[in-house]
């Protein structure tokens, strides 16, 4: 285990020793299913979702000025501030799996320190953390596009959620599972549920952690599950009125740009395009202000590399896993950086 266990004990003896944590995550699946499996551990505390940057910068402190926490915890981002970290005298835990930074005054878990090979989720070390909810560690792990060695168990506890064929060799696959199952739609969920105005992705997040059962969702069995798949399906028909304007073409590569005045959809629409045509190299980008916000995704061809050296020569930067980036380009350098890459693959 690349994050040992000695280190998974002192995390979880640290959240069980608060009284009032403080916790900051990421707005995608594997962040929320990160907080919840720590904060329905301990049942206090309160919940940051860190909205539209990569980096968790020194704005934050507010949060901790206002909220006075014994204990801080940062799931599932890329980069956090110095200047953040230098003006907080609370300790705090970051726990993360993207590529690793050097911070001080801060304890940092990241299975790629010893093995840069080795991604797995935020939600996979948070599940090994809490120990318990299950159903929200799948949904975590297979919205981050993993497939987690508990599956199998979470299969047969879950069958409407995950048929057995699911665990068949060639059906076994982050995307497969993503787009074809309700645990997939959860995962989905999870995302969209995050989009919108701060406050009303808040509610939602307050309302998942009362959540007992995945069903009080999916068939709606309860209030809370009623108001969480209403939000969702309003979100969800604007996805699908984007998504259903892109249109592939015999290019190696798939771009596809949206307007500024829509919801952003950006890592979601390059997930279900990757899915959909697997053989591409996928660019969705959004232009807000003067740069283009883009998603890169590919099955066959390593992202993180091409992506490297498509930023030479331009204004803009980026990064992230292999085979799944994110960047930001001048909108003036847009243009170029694509031609990059289409020179490069």
């Amino acid at each position: 285990m690349a994050i040992l266990q000695k280190d998974i004990d002192y995390m979880r003896e640290q959240l069980e020793s608060a009284v009032r944590p403080l916790f900051f995550f990421d707005d995608d699946a594997d962040g929320l299913s990160s907080f919840l499996l720590l904060y329905r551990l301990l049942k206090e505390g309160k919940g940051v979702i860190i909205k539209t940057a990569p980096e968790m910068t020194d704005a934050y402190v507010k949060h901790v000025k206002s909220y006075s926490p014994d204990i801080i915890f940062i799931l599932d981002k890329p980069m956090v501030s110095q200047d953040f970290l230098n003006q907080i005298n609370t300790p705090v835990i970051w726990l993360d799996h993207h590529e690793p930074i050097k911070r001080y005054k801060v304890k940092y878990f990241n299975p790629r320190i010893k093995n840069d090979q080795d991604s797995r989720p935020t939600t996979f070390w948070a599940y090994q953390i809490a120990d318990q909810d299950l159903w929200l560690a799948t949904v975590g792990c297979i919205g981050d596009w993993f497939v987690p060695p508990h599956i199998n168990k979470f299969a047969k506890k879950y069958p409407k959620l995950l048929p057995k064929k699911y665990l068949e060799k060639n059906n076994k696959t982050p995307e497969k599972i993503l787009f074809e199952t309700k645990v997939g739609e959860l995962a989905r969920m999870f995302n969209f549920l995050l989009k919108g105005k701060t406050s009303d992705a808040l509610t939602s997040v307050k309302i998942l952690t009362r959540i007992k059962h995945p069903e009080e969702i999916l068939e709606q069995t309860t209030s809370q599950g009623k108001y969480i798949y209403k939000r969702y399906q309003k979100i969800n028909k604007e996805y699908q009125e984007i998504i259903s304007g892109v249109k592939a073409t015999k290019s190696k590569v798939l771009l596809y740009t949206y307007d500024t005045d829509k919801t952003s959809f950006t890592s979601e629409l390059s997930n279900e395009l990757l899915y959909k045509y697997p053989d591409k190299l996928i660019i969705i980008a959004r232009e807000r202000f003067d740069e283009m916000k883009c998603s890169l995704r590919a099955s066959n061809i390593k992202v993180a590399q091409i992506l490297k050296k498509a930023l030479e020569g331009v204004e803009g930067y980026g990064g992230g896993h292999e085979y799944a980036c994110g960047a930001c380009i001048k909108t003036k350098d847009f243009k170029k950086f694509v031609n990059n890459i289409k020179e490069l693959i």
